[in-house]
């Protein structure tokens, strides 16, 4: 079985705050931003729900993804964000 990697886009209870992210893991790494098992930005600024994300099959291209999203502008992600989940509905439950 091949491995995949996921891009990720999380936010706070009022959309407000915006992370962007990658990992091989988006089950475990969504629950440990969720659970706060983790310092840094997500903590911080009480990022807890999973509103966007992609997978891929090579690391290198979902890391070349992840830092083309986060070198955007704030309405690029917000509308990558409306054009899959135009609700901003918590996609975590789904995994």
């Amino acid at each position: 079985m091949s491995k995949q990697y996921y891009i990720y886009i999380m936010t706070n209870k009022t959309n407000s705050v915006l992370y962007t992210g990658v990992t091989n893991d988006l089950k475990k790494r969504v629950y440990q931003h969720r659970e706060k098992l983790t310092e840094g930005f997500t903590k911080k600024y009480n990022v807890n729900k999973l509103v966007y994300f992609e997978i891929f099959k090579d690391v290198r291209s979902a890391i070349s993804r992840e830092k083309q999203i986060k070198g955007g502008p704030r309405q690029k992600k917000i509308d990558l964000i409306q054009s899959l989940n135009p609700d901003w509905n918590e996609l975590y439950l789904e995994l």
